[in-house]
C-alpha cells in the first residue's frame, strides 16, 4: 500500500500550483470570522486553492456532550444542547448568505438538524456512545461549517464547490483514530479535487472526517483537521500547506503562560512535531507526516492578522539551540517496582499491559532496580496494578508537568542543559529525560510549578540581555533522574 510519498509518474510531473488553506474553528466561529476566511481565500495568488474547515469553536465539545448525555438517558438535555447549535449555525448563516441562498441554507440544515436528532435518539435508545457512534455525531460539525464556507464563498463571488471529505479520504475502521488508507485516498482526492481546480473552482472539505471503504464515517482523532489539510496537500501535490489559526504562528512558548512569548519564524518538521507531542496547541501531533513525506512546507498563520509572517514549516531548517519551551500539564508519574529482581520479563509484560489497556506511555526511565513511567491518564492504572500483582508493585504520583525546551542538536550542546538548570536550579525536578531524536530535554516537576518554570526558562533563553552560562550549574543534574530513553 503506498504512502504520500509513493507519487505516481502523472503527478511526478505535474506542477504544484496548489495550496491547501485549513482554517481552525476560532477562524470559522461566526458570520465576521468567515468573511474574513473569504477575504483571504480571494486574496490574488499564482495558487489555485483547496479550503479544509474545522467545526466552528467549541461544536465538537458540545456534540460530544450532547452525546453522552443521550446515553445517560438525557435526551432532553442533548436535545437542548443540539437547539442551541442549529440556532447558533442558522444566526451564522443569516449573517453570510442572502435571499435564495440563504432560504436554500437554511432549508438543508432543518433536513440536517432532524438527522443529528434522529442520531441522538438512537444513541438514548441504544444507552451507550460507542466510537462508531461519536464519530457520525462529531463529524456533523464540519459538514455543517463546510456549507456555510461555501455559501459565503459563493456569496462573495468565489465559485466554490463543496466536497464531501468522506469520499476522498478512505481509512480503516479504527473509530475515533481512523488512519487513512493512502493508496485510495490519494487516488480520490486526485480524481475528484484536480478536475475542479484545474477548472477554477475552489473546493471545500470538512476536516477531521473521513469513511470506510463501505462508506461508514469515520474521524481522524481530536485536533485531526490539521491531519486532513496535509494529507490533502500530500494527495494533490500542493505546493504550500497553510494552517489559519488565531495566533501568529508557533510561539516560543504559550503566550498564556509567559506574555513574552515571541513569534519562531521558521523550524522543521521534526522541531514542530517534538512540540506537538510534548503539548504545544497549534498543530496535531499527526498533522506534519504526509506533508514531511511529500516535503510541502507548511505554514502556521493567523486569520486574524493575516499581515504577519507567520512560521514556515520546512523539512530542514539550519540553526540549533532551544527553539521553543512547552509544558504539557496533568501528567502523572508510575513507578513499577519488581518484587524480586528485575528481568527483561518484566519490561516485556508491563508493556504488554499497559497496551491490553489500551493506555499510552509518554516517556519510560529504566534502571537496574525499577521502571519510571510518564502517562497522560491515571484511569486504567489501578487495573493494571492490579495486573501486575505478584510481579510487580506500581505506585503513582499525580499533578505533575511535562517541561519541554525543543531545538535541533540541544542534546549535543550540554551548555544549554547548564543554562536551564541554572533556570529551575531551585524547583525540586523529578525526572530528566533526553529523547533519542536529540531535539528535546525534558524535566518533570510538580504541575503548581509548571508556569513559573516555563516563566524562568523563557527568560533564560529568550531574554534580549541572557546572563552569563555558568557550566558549574551542571551539577545540578546529580539531584534528578536522568533517563536518556524519549518517545521519539
Amino acid at each position: 500500500m503506498n504512502d504520500p510519498s509513493e507519487a505516481s509518474s502523472e503527478a511526478a510531473q505535474r506542477p504544484r500550483e496548489y495550496v491547501v488553506m485549513k482554517f481552525g474553528g476560532t477562524s470559522v466561529e461566526d458570520a465576521a470570522a468567515i468573511r474574513r476566511l473569504c477575504r483571504l481565500v480571494e486574496r490574488p495568488s499564482s495558487l489555485r486553492p483547496v479550503v479544509v474547515v474545522s467545526a466552528l469553536a467549541k461544536v465538537t465539545d458540545q456534540l460530544m456532550h450532547a452525546g453522552w448525555a443521550a446515553a445517560a438517558g438525557s435526551l432532553d438535555s442533548a436535545r437542548e444542547i443540539l437547539q442551541v447549535l442549529r440556532q447558533r449555525h442558522e444566526t451564522v448563516a443569516r449573517g453570510l448568505a442572502k435571499d435564495d441562498e440563504r432560504r436554500r441554507l437554511l432549508r438543508e440544515f432543518v433536513i440536517e438538524f432532524k438527522a443529528v436528532d434522529k442520531m441522538l435518539a438512537v444513541i438514548a435508545s441504544e444507552k451507550a456512545f460507542a466510537p462508531c457512534a461519536q464519530d457520525k455525531l462529531l463529524g456533523t460539525g464540519e459538514s455543517f461549517s463546510s456549507k456555510l464556507v461555501q455559501s459565503a464563498l459563493q456569496s462573495a463571488g468565489i465559485d466554490a464547490v463543496l466536497v464531501d471529505a468522506r469520499e476522498c479520504i478512505i481509512t480503516d475502521a479504527a473509530h475515533a483514530r481512523a488512519t487513512p488508507l493512502w493508496e485510495e485516498t490519494n487516488a480520490r482526492l486526485q480524481a475528484v479535487l484536480w478536475p475542479l481546480l484545474e477548472s477554477g473552482r475552489v473546493p471545500v472539505l470538512g476536516g477531521f472526517i473521513g469513511a470506510t471503504r463501505d462508506g461508514i464515517s469515520t474521524t481522524l482523532g481530536r485536533g485531526g483537521s490539521d491531519f486532513s489539510a496535509s494529507i490533502v496537500g500530500a494527495g494533490v501535490y500542493a505546493r504550500r500547506i497553510e494552517i489559519w489559526t488565531d495566533v501568529d504562528g508557533i510561539m516560543t512558548t504559550d503566550p498564556n503562560l509567559c506574555p513574552d512569548a515571541r513569534r519562531v519564524p521558521r523550524m522543521s518538521f521534526d522541531e514542530a512535531a517534538d512540540l506537538a507531542y510534548f503539548g504545544a496547541k497549534v498543530l496535531h501531533p499527526a498533522t506534519l507526516v504526509p506533508a514531511m513525506r511529500s516535503n510541502i512546507p507548511v505554514w502556521v498563520l493567523n486569520s486574524r492578522n493575516p499581515e504577519c509572517a507567520g512560521t514556515e514549516i520546512v523539512a530542514n531548517c539550519e540553526g540549533d539551540g532551544v527553539k521553543a519551551i512547552t509544558a504539557k500539564r496533568g501528567v502523572a508519574i508510575v513507578d513499577v517496582e519488581p518484587v524480586r529482581w528485575f528481568a527483561p520479563e518484566l519490561l516485556r509484560e508491563v508493556f504488554d499491559v499497559f497496551e491490553r489497556h489500551q493506555h499510552s506511555l509518554d516517556l519510560l526511565s529504566a534502571s537496574r532496580g525499577s521502571l519510571a513511567l510518564l502517562v497522560s491518564s491515571v484511569s486504567a492504572l489501578p487495573a493494571i496494578a492490579d495486573e501486575l500483582k505478584g510481579m510487580a508493585n506500581v505506585r503513582w504520583e499525580n499533578h505533575k508537568a511535562l517541561v519541554c525546551l525543543v531545538g535541533e542538536q540541544v542534546r549535543r550542546r550540554p551548555e544549554l542543559a547548564s543554562q536551564a538548570f541554572r533556570a529551575i536550579g531551585d524547583i525540586d525536578v523529578r525526572m530528566i529525560c533526553q529523547g533519542a531524536s536529540e531535539r528535546n530535554i525534558s524535566f518533570l516537576v510538580d504541575e503548581s510549578r509548571a508556569v513559573e518554570a516555563v516563566e524562568r526558562l523563557h527568560q533564560a533563553f529568550f531574554a534580549k540581555s541572557r546572563p552569563a552560562i555558568d557550566l558549574d550549574a551542571s551539577l545540578v543534574m546529580c539531584q534528578a533522574e536522568v533517563t536518556w530513553h524519549g518517545a521519539d
